[in-house]
Parts: structure tokens; C-alpha cells; sequence
């Protein structure tokens, strides 16, 4: 496994698949029973893809270029989104990722904040 390769595409599936909303295109990205924290202090939360997006009614995003280590990387990346109750939010963060040897990520942490 190349992980700047893996890591290169799992930035790209999110910065197209984000706008999409495209919950199946992200999920593949995964092992099965991949560890994901969306946010510092919070458990793990099944679902949390497609109950976000339920709550977006646009998103734009840009993904950084990963920083890679052995088998694990870190992704920078922002993202300006709509909300269907009218609000917006600004966000910025890094995601730190560990990929298995077959490319799926099998550890994620995710660190952002809101503007």
C-alpha cells in the first residue's frame, strides 16, 4: 500500500463526494468497523454521514494535501456550508487518518472547529 496514495484518494472522495452528499462514495473510503471520532471528546457516532448531510443543503470544500507517516496521514481541509434551516457554517480542520494495508481507512480522528 502507498499511503500518500490512499490518503491522496480519500481527499479526493470527500471533496467531491462532500458537495454530493454522497454517503455511499465516503462510506467505501472505510474499513468495516472502522474507528471514527468526528470530533475531539465526542463518541463515535453510526450514522453521523448521512444525518449531517440531512442537515445540509449545500457544502463547498477544499481538501489539503495529506502529510504522510507510515501507514497514517493527516488531511487538512475547509469547508463553507448551507443549512436547510437557513443557517451557514464556516469550518476548518485536519483529519488523522490511519489506513489497513488494503488502503480502507481503519482509524479516523477528526479535529475542526466553526467560525
Amino acid at each position: 500500500m502507498d499511503t500518500r496514495q490512499v490518503a491522496q484518494r480519500w481527499a479526493d472522495v470527500w471533496e467531491r463526494g462532500w458537495p454530493a452528499h454522497d454517503v455511499a462514495a465516503i462510506s467505501a473510503l472505510y474499513a468495516e468497523g472502522a474507528f471514527w471520532q468526528q470530533h475531539p471528546f465526542l463518541d463515535p457516532e453510526p450514522g453521523y454521514l448521512a444525518r449531517v448531510f440531512a442537515e445540509e443543503e449545500s457544502a463547498q470544500c477544499r481538501f489539503g494535501a495529506p502529510l504522510v507517516d507510515g501507514d497514517q496521514a493527516a488531511v487538512p481541509w475547509t469547508a463553507q456550508t448551507r443549512l436547510t434551516d437557513g443557517g451557514s457554517e464556516d469550518l476548518a480542520g485536519v483529519s488523522v487518518l490511519r489506513f489497513g494495508s488494503d488502503g480502507l481507512v481503519v482509524e479516523e480522528r477528526d479535529f475542526w472547529n466553526q467560525r
